[in-house]
């Protein structure tokens, strides 16, 4: 044999040389057991939260923000050189900065949105899509990413227009007309990391990380109007399925699942909400998810939340370690929301046999908040973020300082309506039930015109009531003040009524149907055993807080009592309406939103058969216009027309223990005065920053 063939045939069995670099290089080989340590950091429902600033409430807000969200990049840069920074998705929408851009105050083509601009200059590595990146409409969602979908009749402006400057990719949706995804459905990231070998050496090596996105079918019911006809979305399972052996055979090391949804490990359908757990059989290497606006796993830092009671409840044979971040032995991440957190998926691979495998028992994962591993001090904003964001965060607090020409008498707020308080949901319900009344009245529709004499209600959550942490509440003061000298202003719809892109409609329900929903409501609540004598939280989790619905009736007809001692399912008791027991045969037209009409919380028989008004106009232009409307009438919204008419209490109960309701801190002044008699003490606070407030269920 010729003697250098020879010696180039030892070298490479010995891993010392190989060919095929860049420009026809030669490069080194790979030795066996060689190691690469790098972090997948994950960003999760932003929702427009580019600065530490509520807008409804024109305040900073340091616990949140995609300005901070920066500084924690940078440490875990800094911590971990080999890295990738992605994005789960619900990106573009959440605040009222999202809406001026997409509504209010359209950005052209050749602008790039504020939280694309922060994004860009952070360097993102890659990012997916959620459900509500569909809210304002598949034009906007095709201009602001750049991307022409594909789909006939939407098109996106001619030329270049602004947008991410990573790349994003969707792997479950696809047109209806092409059969082909919308977006690229998924992408390979070549990357040159560090690595380390057998012998100690430093190696530079390339690697190819793939990503997917995945979104909940449920977009095709949550944003029926923009989505009809135009796009079809495939269940998690198939589509990873389908595309995971792709990604091997192009050559990807690592394989990254970004699923915007929850984690149920119940048995698998196409259609589940929160499909993230059954990606864990496709494939796949990580798994990054959203949706839930939870924290997995458990926060590491000193005095971090207890595990929230979703995943405490898993039971055992679902394989899900949420102290450590492995779901059946793969590596998760839940990163909350609003910028609250980083997820960070840090992996060590080995190169056996030719390819990159992970080693688990040297993988960690972390939701890293703002607080040290110690619990003190939340870390500061990065001060190279707001220059760049700096004129639409201005615009922003213009509009959201307009005046609505009406003023309040009472203090609307939502931190004690898991107790009875109604001042915050009243005049959505009002609102909703006067615009489908009016539908009615005026439709020439002979359907619609034979329900005229069918009672209307109206039901509305409290959509801002704890869920994303104890700033999370709605309150919007009374009267004029310093903040507000004109009274209410363009910014309090949205604090009434969080979510631009619902759509009022109508369904039409028996008696049974009725109890069902209620009963489906009454699920946030814990189940109180009286002869306790430890502390009960009568709200576990603030997680569903947007599937509470709150139904009222005109003079308050409808009423109904909730019995929290009972199971799920079993706590509606006293149900009436102007006196009598409702029969399961009564009719009733419901005025609700387009999430709940079409089947979004699984409420039972509720699923878009039963809906007869499908309004052009959103919920919370109906709130703003009858605020407006009573504006002109009176000028003034009063606790007595608007705020006081409480449709729903407990069944008294004395209990041996304390029950305690989590809210914001410092409210207790309020609760006495708007009459919510049940809350009796404040006490100290959570880990999290809520108060325990005492409950006395006996009042």
């Amino acid at each position: 044999m010729n003697k250098n063939l020879v010696m180039l045939a030892a070298m490479s069995a010995a891993g010392l040389a190989a060919c095929g670099g860049d420009n026809g290089v030669a490069t080194p080989a790979i030795p066996e057991g060689t190691t690469v340590t790098l972090a997948l950091l994950e960003t999760t429902d932003i929702h427009a939260n580019v600065m530490s600033y509520n807008y409804y409430s024109l305040a900073e807000d340091t616990s949140l923000g995609l300005e901070r969200t920066a500084s924690l990049v940078k440490a875990a840069r800094a911590e971990n050189p080999n890295n990738v920074l992605l994005d789960d998705g619900d990106t573009i929408q959440g605040t009222l900065l999202g809406d001026l851009q997409a509504v209010t105050k359209p950005i052209p083509c050749g602008d790039t949105l504020a939280v694309h601009k922060v994004m860009n200059a952070m360097k993102f590595d890659g990012g997916g899509f959620g459900n509500h990146e569909f809210n304002y409409g598949l034009p906007y969602l095709s201009q602001v990413t750049n991307t022409d979908f594909g789909i006939p009749g939407v098109s996106k402006p001619s030329g270049t227009c602004g947008a991410p400057s990573f790349p994003l990719v969707l792997t479950n949706v696809t047109g209806v007309a092409s059969g082909k995804p919308i977006v690229q459905p998924y992408t390979l990231l070549p990357r040159t990391f560090s690595a380390v070998t057998p012998d100690g050496g430093k190696l530079d090596v390339k690697l190819n990380i793939g990503i997917m996105s995945f979104v909940p079918p449920q977009i095709l019911e949550w944003d029926q109007k923009n989505l009809a006809g135009k796009v079809a979305v495939t269940g998690v399972q198939e589509a990873a399925k389908q595309y995971v052996p792709e990604l091997r055979g192009k050559g990807a090391d690592l394989v990254v699942a970004l699923s915007h949804g929850g984690l149920d490990p119940s048995s698998y359908s196409p259609k589940m909400e929160n499909g993230s757990y059954h990606l864990t059989s496709t494939g796949i290497d990580a798994l990054m998810i959203g949706h839930s606006h939870l924290i997995f796993p458990k926060g590491k830092e000193t005095g971090a939340a207890a595990l929230d009671p979703s995943f405490a409840a898993f039971p055992a044979s679902a394989k899900i370690d949420a102290i450590n971040g492995f779901v059946n032995g793969v590596p998760t991440v839940m990163a909350q929301s609003w910028g609250r957190r980083l997820g960070i998926i840090k992996l060590t691979l080995a190169y056996t046999g030719g390819k990159w495998v992970v080693q688990p028992a040297k993988t960690t994962v972390e939701s890293r908040g703002f607080k040290y591993t110690d619990g003190s001090t939340n870390i500061a904003a990065d001060s190279s973020v707001a220059p760049l964001v700096a004129a639409e965060h201005a615009a922003t607090i213009a509009y959201a300082r307009q005046p609505l020409g009406v003023s309040t008498d009472f203090e609307m707020s939502s931190y004690f309506a898991l107790a009875g308080d109604v001042t915050a949901i009243q005049l959505v319900n009002q609102a909703q039930l006067a615009y489908v009344k009016n539908f009615i009245a005026t439709s020439t529709d002979a359907t619609l015109a034979s329900y005229k004499n069918i009672p209307v209600i109206s039901c509305s959550a409290p959509f801002k009531a704890g869920r994303n942490g104890p700033s999370d509440f709605t309150d919007v003061a009374p009267g004029a003040s310093a903040a507000a000298p004109v009274g209410l202003q363009v910014r309090n719809p949205g604090d009434l009524y969080l979510y631009s892109n619902n759509n009022l409609q109508a369904v039409k329900i028996k008696g049974s149907d009725l109890r069902n929903w209620l009963e489906a409501s009454a699920k946030q609540f814990g189940q109180i055993d009286p002869a306790r004598t430890s502390e009960q939280d009568l709200v576990p989790s603030y997680g569903t807080i947007y599937n509470y619905d709150v139904f009222y009736a005109e003079n308050n007809a409808l009423t109904y009592q909730i019995d929290v001692t009972k199971p799920a399912g079993s706590r509606i008791v006293n149900l009436t309406y102007q006196g009598k027991a409702v029969a399961d045969g009564d009719d009733f037209i419901v005025a609700t939103n387009d999430y709940r009409a079409g089947g979004g919380g699984a409420v039972p028989g509720i699923d878009g058969s039963k809906t007869i008004i499908k309004s052009p106009d959103a919920n919370q232009s109906v709130v703003s216009n009858y605020l407006s409307a009573l504006g002109a009438a009176s000028g003034k919204v009063t606790l007595a027309g608007n705020g006081s008419a409480r449709s729903w209490s407990f069944v008294k109960v004395a209990t041996a223990g304390p029950v305690i309701l989590r809210s914001a801190p410092g409210h207790l002044a309020l609760a006495k005065s708007s009459g919510i008699t049940a809350v009796t003490a404040e006490g100290g606070l959570d880990a999290s920053g809520f108060a325990k407030y005492t409950i006395d269920l006996s009042k």
